[in-house]
């Protein structure tokens, strides 16, 4: 009894977490297309100074030499355009993808600030959408899968241990 009573609290702790993906996910999303929007300025204007002097923006980072600060801002731009253009691959496949589909592009959810604040400001809602009940229905599958199995092993291991029923 107890046993299925563990299972079915697995179960529903698996649906209410899993049901909040979809969710999340847009938010993410959401706040990974304001971060590119963002860099996108930034690269711009850099492209923008760049093309004033007549330099590609390869020769505008090898031009920025001479003095620690100006070499340090070379790194810090070099970083920012991969960032950029890192952000900007995962905004394409993340707008590419459906609800389904972003489960497979978890690689995509990867960037641990963006994350972080998403996380921060996320709440959890009743999912009413097709997508969120049917992650809820994987969620309380896992779930209880896996609450099934840790009570089964769990019972294996205290399985030496149980007292003999007696028989008189």
């Amino acid at each position: 009894m107890i046993a299925r009573i563990l299972t079915l609290a697995g179960g529903l702790a698996g649906a209410a977490s899993l049901s909040q993906f979809p969710e999340f996910t847009q938010q993410y999303t959401q706040r990974l297309a304001g971060a590119v929007d963002e860099l996108s300025r930034v690269v711009e204007d850099f492209d923008a100074s760049a093309r004033a002097e007549g330099l590609t923006r390869p020769e505008a980072l090898s031009a920025m030499t001479g003095t620690p600060f100006v070499e340090r801002r070379r790194i810090d731009m070099t970083r920012t355009l991969q960032r950029h253009a890192e952000l900007r691959a995962d905004l394409a496949a993340l707008r590419g993808a459906g609800p389904f589909t972003r489960a497979y592009q978890m690689s995509h959810l990867d960037d641990s600030v963006i994350a972080k604040r998403a996380v921060e400001d996320f709440r959890p809602a009743l999912p009413l959408t097709f997508e969120g009940i049917t992650f809820a229905g994987v969620g309380l599958v896992l779930g209880a899968l896996a609450m099934s199995l840790i009570t089964n092993l769990v019972g294996m291991l205290l399985w030496p241990f149980r007292r003999r029923a007696t028989t008189q």
